[in-house]
């Protein structure tokens, strides 16, 4: 397969030292296959968009060693504890990236 299969699997591990190196400020979403995240080293907060407006966000702690999945076609984003290493693992065909809102970040966990 090459790389701009729709099919294709993608395998990333990368550095990270800021929030904005992970995109805090925006969601993400795959709208073809759920996505493993995985914390190698440091710490990462893992943050789930509300499925009803007026709900807080969903958040799993991500400290190194562990992973979680995020379900095919949810909204998502990252914040970190630390310097990490991280690696995805989806398909990224379709992946869409919305900034959050002004709303969204007054609303948050109070996590940032």
């Amino acid at each position: 397969m090459t790389s701009g299969d729709p099919g294709t699997w993608h395998v990333a591990t990368f550095h990270v030292e800021t929030d904005a190196d992970v995109h805090a400020d925006h969601w993400e979403m795959h709208p073809e296959a759920e996505e493993a995240v995985c914390c190698l080293t440091g710490g990462v907060r893992l943050y789930f968009r509300p499925t009803e407006p007026g709900d807080a966000e969903d958040m799993v702690q991500l400290p190194a060693g562990t992973a979680a999945i995020v379900p095919r076609g949810r909204w998502h984003r990252l914040e970190l504890d630390a310097p990490s290493d991280l690696m995805s693992l989806t398909l990224r065909h379709g992946t869409r990236l919305e900034k959050r809102t002004d709303l969204e970040k007054r609303t948050d966990t109070g996590c940032s």
